[in-house]
């Protein structure tokens, strides 16, 4: 038995309180820093009743919410050997804390299982928990699951998560948090088009700049889980943590699985204060891209040529993107082994002799003599049975038994748990970038796992943990090396995979009403520089949408930059427009890239005024977006948030890709001339709103005065 003992630690305005009673720990407090809490204290804070017909102990249940202590509602272990040992009682051993971390191990000796929770302050607000079981006994351990549960305050009355499909990703869902349990799992293998990256918990009518915040996300790309819990008694908890096929975990004596890890934060500053903790925290790191320089202009030819690769046309599409301003020029699918369309060759890493007969250099020569970057699309954990790889090797690939998987994408999955196969594609795409000067990959993964098994057995997570090194190793291999983290557009978007790559292909829908949405709610926990946000075509190709090119290019300044579009069919009046809002990306990136993202609540949902503003509050650029018809006859005025009430501002309207030029919009003054407020007069009056067409939209400009 351990005596009663509080154990904090803080992530800058976070913590997490721990106390310790009855042999186990439970978690106190998770939420805004309360200071120190003494034990005498702790009771009015913390102790609770036993309510008539409830439990005859009123707790505490502890953080593994063991069913042997009374708790009812889902475990944060499921575990069993055969039946056996599938309800234990664990009682805390050791407690270790250090400056920014506390571990916490508990025991059930009988059972023979040991568990410990591993809590590390990340600083900004941001945590990271990991929890462990170890097989102490004489016979395997079967572990079903093994989440992280949170406790929630009462006030916390709302929840948000994100739903989606293919060129559709990223939609909020937001409900009242109702008696019961509510869970989002993934089992695609990836997180999928619909992954909600964090799960949210809310005080009721929480927004962008108001009210409280809980959040978990997963810091993995394998299968997630996600979870809101309200019990009859009333208590209510979140929860993040990994799917586990039936199988994946046994635990043979002596083993131990450490379970993806969980992040959270917390935000007393509405959403936007949350984005900000997860924005800081991955901005924080020595490998976060923005540190090998400015965030490149990148042309990607999918759109553009799709599988039809000739040097005259590619030449003449590079000569084009120069000429607009374009930094980095990409090669996508199409370019190797019999691959000219989706049905064959995936798989063999070779460049085409019949499309490339003098190999990439013509090509890349061209590019990096246009003043370009080269990069190269990859998808190395797939394969097509008309492929010499696959005819070579048909047991590479996940599968059951003797089974072969149904076809996605006219696709089989490799099985990187397969030290051969992955050796294979980690050599085929060295070979590739070593013999050609390439500085950036795309690397797509377009298919759900199905029967992900290695040798019969569940392989989700071991297959996700070998991308990680496939990428890892690549970049150990080609230092400077940028992987651009694609899955059918969104479906591998996660807390886990930023740690290894680069960028993330937002959505294959380039369509800029579509992509207002989706990087918004993707900028939830994703910096806008991690997210590549490119112009498309005039005429949509994912919904056939046509939009003017103003509106198509003020979506794309907002993330990293870029274009998907064949520039050989632009104008010169296009090309003009272009080249201003390349030059306007290029100056304006620094702030773009570093600057808290601000999104602000608008009386009129058809206009969406999103933006970012300094660190320090000298400046900011915003986005005034009419994404539909307005519902007066005049705009409502517009605040601009985020600024220092006491720094006077100068605020005038920029037009990087031209301005709104239809016959009924009406600027107002200020846009026109530029006026000079007080952050205090922009936030708390705001400014007159123009009469702009749907669809349609500027950039609000400001700079201290």
């Amino acid at each position: 038995m351990v005596t009663t003992s509080l154990y904090r630690i803080d992530s800058g305005e976070v913590s997490v309180l721990v106390g310790v009673s009855q042999g186990t720990a439970e978690i106190l407090h998770w939420g805004i820093n309360v200071g120190d809490v003494s034990e005498e204290q702790s009771g009015a804070l913390f102790d609770s009743h036993v309510a008539h017909n409830d439990s005859d102990i009123s707790g505490p249940f502890g953080l593994w919410r063991e069913n042997s202590r009374g708790h009812v509602g889902r475990p944060t272990a499921q575990l069993h050997r055969m039946g056996q040992d599938f309800s234990p009682m664990f009682e805390l051993e050791t407690i270790t804390q250090t400056e920014d971390s506390l571990q916490l191990v508990s025991t059930d000796r009988s059972a023979g299982i040991s568990v410990t929770a591993s809590i590390t302050s990340l600083g900004f607000g941001v945590m990271r928990w990991e929890y462990a079981v170890s097989n102490l006994g004489q016979l395997p351990l079967i572990v079903n699951d093994l989440d992280v549960w949170l406790p929630l305050p009462d006030r916390a009355n709302e929840s948000m998560d994100f739903t989606g499909r293919w060129a559709k990703e990223r939609q909020p869902q937001r409900r009242t948090i109702e008696a019961g349990l509510w869970t989002r799992e993934g089992r695609e293998g990836r997180p999928g088009f619909d992954h909600t990256v964090v799960e949210l918990a809310m005080t009721s009518g929480a927004n962008f700049q108001s009210g409280e915040v809980w959040a978990v996300g997963l810091e993995f790309s394998g299968n997630p889980r996600y979870g809101v819990e309200k019990q009859p008694t009333g208590k209510k908890s979140l929860m993040a943590g990994s799917v586990l096929l039936p199988g994946e975990i046994i635990l043979e004596p002596g083993e131990t699985f450490t379970a993806p890890s969980v992040l959270s934060s917390y935000s007393a500053n509405g959403l936007d204060g949350l984005s900000s903790t997860f924005h800081s925290w991955l901005r924080s790191r020595p490998g976060h891209p923005t540190r090998n320089g400015p965030r490149p202009l990148t042309l990607n030819v999918w759109e553009a040529v799709y599988f039809d690769h000739r040097l005259e046309k590619l030449t003449e599409l590079a000569e084009v993107a120069a000429e607009v301003g374009v930094e980095r020029f990409v090669l996508d699918d199409g370019w190797f082994g019999s691959r000219r369309d989706d049905t064959s060759g995936l798989g063999d890493w070779t460049v085409s002799a019949d499309v490339w007969p003098e190999g990439l250099t013509p090509l890349i020569e061209v590019v990096n003599s246009l003043g370009m970057a080269f990069g190269l699309w990859f998808e190395g954990e797939m394969v097509n049975a008309d492929s010499e790889l696959y005819r070579n090797h048909p047991d590479w690939i996940l599968k059951v038994g003797n089974r072969v998987p149904p076809e996605g994408r006219n696709q089989q999955v490799l099985d990187f748990t397969n030290e051969a196969a992955f050796n294979h594609v980690l050599e085929a795409v060295s070979d590739v970038l070593t013999n050609n000067n390439i500085s950036y990959i795309k690397w797509d993964h377009n298919r759900v796992l199905t029967d992900a098994a290695h040798g019969g057995s569940p392989s989700v997570i071991t297959q996700t943990l070998a991308i990680y090194r496939m990428f890892d190793l690549l970049r150990e291999r080609f230092p400077g090396l940028e992987i651009e983290s694609c899955s059918s557009g969104g479906a591998r978007i996660d807390l886990g995979m930023a740690q290894h790559a680069d960028r993330f292909w937002a959505s294959d829908c380039n369509e800029a009403l579509e992509r207002q949405q989706i990087q918004r709610w993707t900028q939830m926990a994703i910096p806008p520089e991690m997210l590549g946000t490119h112009i498309g075509p005039s005429q949509s190709h994912q919904t056939g949408r046509s939009l003017s090119l103003n509106f198509r290019a003020l979506t794309a300044l907002f993330g990293h930059a870029g274009i998907e579009w064949d520039l050989t069919e632009t104008n010169s009046e296009e090309r003009e427009v272009l080249q201003s809002w390349a030059a306007y990306y290029r100056q304006h990136r620094e702030l773009l890239h570093s600057g808290t993202v601000t999104r602000i609540d608008q009386p009129d949902q058809t206009v969406w005024v999103h933006g970012v503003v300094s660190g320090d509050q000298t400046q900011a650029l915003f986005a005034y977006v009419a994404l539909g018809t307005i519902d007066g006859s005049n705009a409502a005025r517009f605040t601009l948030e985020g600024l220092s009430d006491s720094k006077t501002y100068r605020v005038s309207a920029g037009f990087p890709a031209g301005k709104p030029d239809r016959a009924h919009d009406v600027l107002p003054a200020w846009a026109e001339s530029g006026a000079v407020l007080t952050g205090r007069q922009l936030r708390g009056i705001g400014l007159t709103a123009p009469i702009i067409a749907p669809e349609s939209g500027f950039v609000v400009e400001v700079i201290e005065a």
